[in-house]
């Protein structure tokens, strides 16, 4: 049941809601998280998580339980085909996670959800948030049947936020630019487990990640998908831009969406007692595995701020955050943007940008540069 009062309310339970939940706890704060949804999602779009955001994870001891289920990657290869164009590896990051870790954004809530368990907290469910009133004792929000009181109101509910909306925040940018198939298979396959694969192609980019349980996670740029994409269109996808001396076979899909790229960023990331983070705040191009990442360390940075403020400090220290993070999404959404566009360039500029890449390969610092903008540590204070 929902109390009528509560210090910080959270809307969205994804990985975004339930670090900053779980952050709070951590710091003696039990927050009120809720959700819309009966009970949680058993699919999901985001399948890595970086070094940094492992890092910061394990400022709140969620990062070892989350590595336990999870398959590291050592690397990143960009193939055209059967041609090796650049090798990125992850051995040489500065941080204890020299890996990008793989695992379903489903395990990585169930882990998050176990761990704000075992600190007192829990996911309120269903509640679907019907409209949100500010003054200056902070939020009423209101709920199906009931509502509460709040002090601060964490924004955690993803591209289309009640939160962001009813605040009155301006969401800019572009949308609909891409769209993209995904999908959890399992598949006869001679590619090496050990790392991630993005095959540069004529029909566009597939990309390659293997996941925890011998699975496989596709993401392909496609023109007018199914809303379900089944074997057979993924099996074309594969044929097209896959390995081909020794193709991939689809055995059984999992799970298959489809979705469009949309690229926009809050004008800002407080508006009195509205605080986003994660996709409120930002959503763009799924290269690089950049969004659920940055949105987890913005819920811990949030956390550890609105508990310092709860805990006595002022509350410019919710400014100080919101100038933080605006500036890093920005940059994030720029960087991903960048390799969809080296991605999907048009087929005359292909044989340029492959000798490009070529060049790239020979040259460790660039290699290294690269690694540390993906994993995130390019970030770290």
């Amino acid at each position: 049941m929902l109390p009528e009062r509560t210090d910080v309310l959270i809307v969205g339970a994804g990985p975004t809601g339930l670090t900053a939940a779980l952050t709070l706890a951590r710091h003696g704060v039990q927050a009120t998280l809720v959700d819309e949804r009966k009970r949680p999602q058993v699919t999901s779009r985001a399948a890595v998580v970086h070094a940094y955001t492992l890092e910061m994870l394990d400022r709140i001891d969620a990062a070892a339980p989350l590595v336990a289920r999870g398959l590291p990657s050592r690397r990143i290869t960009v193939r055209d085909r059967d041609r090796v164009l650049v090798t990125v590896p992850f051995d040489g990051l500065p941080s204890r996670h020299r890996y990008a870790l793989t695992v379903s954004q489903s395990v990585t809530e169930q882990v998050l959800t176990e761990q704000l368990a075992e600190a007192g907290g829990e996911v309120l469910r269903p509640y679907r948030l019907t409209g949100l009133d500010l003054d200056d004792a902070g939020a009423l929000a209101r709920f199906d049947g009931a509502t509460v009181r709040a002090r601060w109101v964490i924004a955690a509910d993803g591209m289309h936020s009640t939160v962001r909306t009813a605040a009155g925040i301006p969401f800019t940018g572009r949308a609909d630019t891409e769209s993209f198939v995904l999908a959890d298979v399992l598949m006869d396959s001679t590619m090496s487990r050990e790392g991630a694969s993005i095959f540069l192609a004529r029909g566009g980019p597939l990309v390659w990640v293997p996941l925890p349980g011998d699975q496989v996670r596709l993401v392909a740029t496609v023109t007018d998908p199914p809303a379900e994409p089944d074997a057979a269109y993924l099996q074309r996808i594969l044929d097209e831009r896959g390995p081909a001396a020794r193709p991939d076979r689809v055995r059984e899909v999992l799970w298959s969406s489809r979705f469009r790229q949309h690229q926009r960023v809050a004008e800002t990331f407080r508006a009195g007692p509205i605080l986003l983070a994660g996709d409120s705040g930002h959503v763009h191009s799924p290269a690089g595995g950049q969004g659920m990442n940055l949105g987890i360390r913005d819920a811990i940075d949030l956390g550890e701020t609105l508990a310092e403020v709860l805990a006595g400090g002022h509350d410019r220290l919710l400014d100080e955050y919101a100038a933080r993070r605006r500036p890093l999404a920005e940059e994030v959404a720029g960087f991903a943007g960048r390799l969809t566009r080296l991605a999907v360039v048009p087929p005359p500029a292909r044989p340029a940008r492959d000798v490009l890449l070529r060049l790239v390969s020979g040259l460790p610092p660039v290699r290294r540069r690269i690694a540390l903008r993906l994993s995130g540590l390019h970030q770290r204070a």
